[in-house]
């Protein structure tokens, strides 16, 4: 049984720190924006597994940290999160949803209709590209 609800902001950190961050300080996941975002949680079987988080802009909305537990990856939970925001994003009225992708998953946001831009950029010895969707054209 899956279930995707909007949590608190601090619920989204042990997520992101086991997925993406386990080698490094805790504090790292942490977003200076986080109380400023709209933050969603699935739960497979009643435990917390996957989180993302979504910042808006005006009709512009960025999705940050999509992490999933290492046990639970490649059993369609992004998947599911990224359909959510979607549909989250139209009932918003989002006119674009974008974010920044590390290049070894752009094939996987490909899949959702995400374009790849023209930005590139390094971080934390990661390779990121700015990708984006239109929803709704002005």
């Amino acid at each position: 049984m899956v279930q995707i609800e909007q949590i608190f902001p601090s619920l989204t950190w042990r997520i992101r720190h086991e997925a993406m961050y386990a080698d490094q300080p805790f504090d790292i996941v942490k977003l200076a924006d986080d109380f400023d975002g709209i933050h969603f949680g699935l739960y497979a079987d009643h435990k917390l597994t996957g989180v993302v988080s979504l910042f808006s802009s005006g009709d512009i909305y960025q999705f940050r940290k999509l992490a999933v537990l290492p046990e639970a990856q490649k059993l369609g939970c992004g998947s599911q999160l990224i359909e959510y925001i979607l549909d989250f994003c139209k009932i918003q009225k989002a006119s674009k949803l974008w974010c920044n992708a590390r290049i070894n998953a752009k094939e996987f946001y490909s899949k959702f209709g995400f374009h790849e831009t023209d930005k590139t950029f390094s971080k934390g010895g990661n390779e990121f590209v700015v990708m984006e969707l239109i929803l709704n054209k002005k």
